[in-house]
């Protein structure tokens, strides 16, 4: 489904008369609406309702029913995850939790009245809002793409349907054919994504289309666990793939979907498989509210609100926030530093410090798991960092195999903080 498009997918209209109803004078709950329903919005709301025990009615508004984690679609497309295994459901919040989940699309948000409207026309009120939406793509960023060719040329940064058609259209290459990625420029998400994805696909390729190569046209002159993940693919995939820097042209590309190539600084590639990762912005309901500079939507780091409404708070990868990269994980650690300030605001209950942590695994091939992470502090102008780690190149088989086994312990546990 495009980043962009407008789909409503149904709250129904009951819903969207009980929804519409005026809050009334004395009423005893507070409300807060969460827009997005990925690792930020989905804890934000699940710790709301859980920790106020009643106090503040929590609604959750996500357009899909199901929902596909980015982290960990990578191993999809490698073979070590069934797509099942990363898509996740609603229900629990709303059984368990008594959170009003409704399956719909944020078409407006006014501020002055502290209302969202939906596109099924069911009008939110709020006393506290939460946007996680995640990103969205800058447009023109990669001359010669734009949404309309996701099809031919996907960008696979939003899992699920997009995942699938990757996986498929490497599994379709010819013998020896070429993989071409369009890597992103600074900021985007997930810093480590595009180059494991490459690690899978060449994983996949490697089993199934041995002389296949990959090419990567890239636009930074270095990446998240760089030196790690050439060390792997010197290891695992020798004279499989090419990664070209700004200085061999990698900053000057242009694709052509209908004839399938990539041009890398006036040299033109024929391409099997084109992945196009754009250059990204926070989501367009943030644009859409006002409280965007630039491609992103700065906050308070202490409490993840708005620094344009205090009423507003932004959660994960659409923020301007500091040093946490736009990860899963940050989102998680930043919903519950938000969901705690928002019970303290309407409840009265009691905040303590933000506490900030982040840690990115990634698998290279079969057990070779490296990772990379922080904690990080809230300064008057930024989430900083205090600490980090990050695997070492040289490291043994089984310390490699150890932090891929941690990553599924990860993976388990947050998506269980996530949807219950």
């Amino acid at each position: 489904m495009s980043l962009n498009r407008r789909t409503f997918i149904g709250s129904g209209a009951a819903a969207a008369a009980m929804l519409s109803a005026p809050r009334v004078m004395g009423q005893a709950k507070a409300r807060v609406v969460v827009i997005g329903g990925g690792a930020g919005g989905a804890t934000a709301a699940r710790y709301l309702a859980k920790d106020s025990k009643g106090a503040i009615d929590v609604t959750l508004v996500e357009p899909t029913r199901k929902y596909y984690t980015c982290f960990f679609s990578n191993l999809y497309i490698g073979g070590f995850r069934e797509l099942s295994s990363i898509g996740h459901t609603y229900g629990t919040l709303a059984s368990d939790y008594g959170i009003n989940v409704v399956h719909d699309w944020a078409d407006a948000i006014d501020r002055d009245a502290k209302t969202v409207t939906l596109a099924g026309g069911a009008v939110l009120p709020y006393d506290r809002l939460i946007l996680s939406p995640g990103i969205d793509f800058v447009e023109g960023s990669v001359p010669g793409w734009d949404v309309s060719a996701q099809n031919r040329m996907p960008h696979a940064y939003k899992a699920g349907t997009q995942t699938e058609l990757l996986k498929a259209q490497v599994e379709a290459m010819p013998e020896g054919g070429l993989y071409a990625m369009v890597a992103p420029p600074n900021p985007y998400r997930c810093p480590p994504g595009p180059y494991e994805r490459v690690s899978m696909v060449a994983h996949l390729l490697k089993e199934i289309n041995p002389t296949a190569k990959i090419l990567i046209a890239d636009p930074k002159p270095k990446f998240s666990k760089m030196a790690l993940f050439q060390e792997g693919w010197r290891k695992h995939y020798a004279g499989m793939i090419e990664w070209l820097g700004p200085d061999f042209g990698g900053g000057n590309v242009r694709v052509d979907p209908a004839e399938m190539t990539l041009d890398i600084d006036g040299a033109v590639e024929n391409v099997d498989v084109c992945n196009v990762i754009p250059a990204q912005k926070a989501g367009r309901i943030c644009e859409m509210a006002g409280i965007t500079k630039g491609n992103w939507a700065p906050v308070v780091p202490q409490t993840m609100q708005s620094r344009m409404d205090e009423n507003i708070h932004v959660l994960g990868d659409s923020t301007d926030q500091g040093d946490m990269p736009k990860s899963g994980f940050s989102a998680n650690s930043q919903a519950k530093v938000a969901a705690m300030a928002i019970r303290g605001a309407l409840t009265g209950a009691r905040v303590f410090p933000p506490k900030f942590t982040n840690t990115c695994w990634s698998l290279i091939d079969t057990n070779d798991g490296v990772k990379v992470g922080a904690s990080y502090e809230a300064t008057e102008e930024k989430i900083a960092k205090v600490d980090g780690f990050i695997s070492q190149t040289g490291e043994d088989a089984a310390l490699r195999k150890k932090t891929y086994e941690e990553s599924l312990g990860w993976y388990a546990g947050i998506t269980e903080d996530m949807f219950g």
